[in-house]
């Protein structure tokens, strides 16, 4: 059974910073790249980051040299360090494979709101 259980989020002032972390069931976890997407309101779910079984990591340009992304296999872990946020950030973040679609499972998602 899938199980994705974001958390960590909050309300922050710009230039604040957040650690997210996903929980993950091992079957999607062991195998896959994993991500964490984002959904500001109004807008379409994204991709911000994503990481490699084996550590390689990319970032959507919006995020890229304040986000780092990690994971601890042995956890089933997946991390998301959130430094200089900005208003822009606000959203639901969630974590999921990293070429997951609307119809795969998703978790609850965690609510980052970014005051300026």
């Amino acid at each position: 059974q899938v199980q994705l259980v974001e958390s960590g989020g909050g309300l922050v002032q710009a230039g604040g910073s957040l650690r997210l972390s996903c929980a993950a069931s091992g079957s999607i976890f062991s195998i896959n790249t994993m991500g964490w997407y984002r959904q500001a309101p109004g807008k379409q779910r994204e991709l911000v980051a994503w990481i490699t079984r084996g550590g390689y990591t990319n970032y959507a340009d919006s995020v890229k040299g304040r986000f780092t992304i990690s994971r601890d296999n042995a956890k089933n872990t997946v991390y998301l360090q959130m430094n200089s946020l900005k208003p822009e950030d606000t959203g639901v973040y969630y974590c999921n494979k990293a070429r997951a679609v609307a119809d795969d499972y998703w978790g609850l998602g965690t609510q980052v709101t970014v005051s300026s």
